[in-house]
């Protein structure tokens, strides 16, 4: 599946024109049909088109084909150890057999998680670019309505300063920023901007992944001497990662991605760990379309730890192809209360 972006999206690590995602259906002999997504995120998770691809066609599929819906723990266990890694092309999977669950007993699947909420507000991404271009996102961003900025920074450290300077002034005082530093800096280097942009009165909420997603003692380092807090990204793929992070003190807060933990069935321990340790939950995306960011809307309403919610793709996204599902109105999103995921139908896919 293919959708244009209405802008260029850029990060520390990649630039991207458009999503170009895969879409996964899992029928049932009833008739029943749940859908997955699968962005090819090589820079973060190392998955690309033809290894998800792989994955599905060579280990999970067969993997899959002949299992029981309501054996949904087993079902799970042997999707999750049918393969190494891959964690995209599970993540794709394991939401469709969730949607299918849901669907199986008639509820939406926000309230098997827990149905903490039906609404949640969402930031929207500023792309890393010089400041003056920076600035008018901004502006362009607090016109349609969004309370939280979530800022890329991390190509020149040189200019960070400058961009958030910017962009601050931009937004104006009431307005939060969030900053995403995908791994650029080093530790020193991450207090030393980070302390800068807080002594020019940026008042930044957080700052996410400033070092290497390996560098769990940088980060801890980070976290202990920066006067911003700090969320874990790259750090966090499985729940033995959270384990660590919040048994050292090395973050602040988590970001949960599906995309990450291969699915919500890991999420769900993620979130679990994060909640008897009391430390707060972003809900995070890759640069993805509606169907896997409406499966990480169902696990976002289902968990009160999941205080923060980063979930913008599909309004990056210049249109929507997907039928049903979670309703995004810039930042407001409200969960479907249709049984399942709630996705009726996707347009455009070109089906291998």
């Amino acid at each position: 599946m293919s959708v244009p972006l209405r802008v260029p999206f850029k990060t520390a690590l990649r630039t991207v024109n458009s999503v170009e995602d895969i879409i996964v259906a899992v029928y049932t002999d009833e008739g029943a049909v749940g859908y997955g997504e699968a962005p090819p995120t090589g820079a973060v998770t190392g998955d690309t088109t033809k290894a998800i691809i792989g994955a599905l066609e060579d280990h999970i599929k067969k993997t899959m084909i002949g299992r029981e819906i309501e054996d949904l723990e087993g079902t799970l266990k042997a999707l999750n150890g049918c393969i190494h890694g891959n964690t995209s092309a599970k993540a794709a999977v394991d939401m469709a057999i969730y949607d299918l669950f849901g669907q199986k007993y008639n509820v939406p699947c926000y309230k098997l998680f827990g149905g903490a909420r039906n609404k949640i507000v969402t930031d929207i991404t500023i792309s890393v670019n010089d400041p003056d271009v920076m600035a008018e996102d901004t502006i362009n961003a607090v016109k349609r309505g969004y309370e939280t900025l979530k800022i890329k920074v991390g190509i020149n450290p040189k200019l960070d300063v400058d961009r958030l300077v910017a962009v601050r002034q931009a937004a104006g005082p009431d307005t939060i920023i969030r900053i995403d530093a995908n791994q650029a800096w080093t530790p020193k280097e991450a207090v030393r901007i980070l302390n800068a942009m807080q002594e020019k009165g940026l008042d930044l909420e957080l700052v996410e992944q400033p070092v290497k997603g390996y560098d769990l003692e940088g980060m801890k380092y980070v976290t202990e001497n920066s006067y911003v807090p700090v969320m874990a990204d790259e750090s966090v793929f499985s729940p033995m990662d959270a384990f660590k992070i919040i048994q050292m003190g090395a973050a602040d807060m988590i970001n949960i991605k599906l995309m990450k933990t291969g699915g919500i069935y890991n999420a769900s321990k993620i979130a679990a760990a994060a909640e008897v340790y009391g430390m707060p939950c972003m809900m995070g995306c890759m640069l993805e379309a509606k169907v896997s960011v409406n499966a990480a809307v169902h696990f976002a309403c289902g968990h009160s730890i999941i205080e923060k919610i980063d979930l913008d793709g599909p309004v990056l996204c210049s249109s929507d192809p997907v039928t049903g599902g979670a309703v995004f109105n810039e930042k407001f999103i409200t969960v479907s209360e249709d049984a399942g995921m709630g996705i009726k139908g996707i347009d455009g896919v070109q089906w291998l």
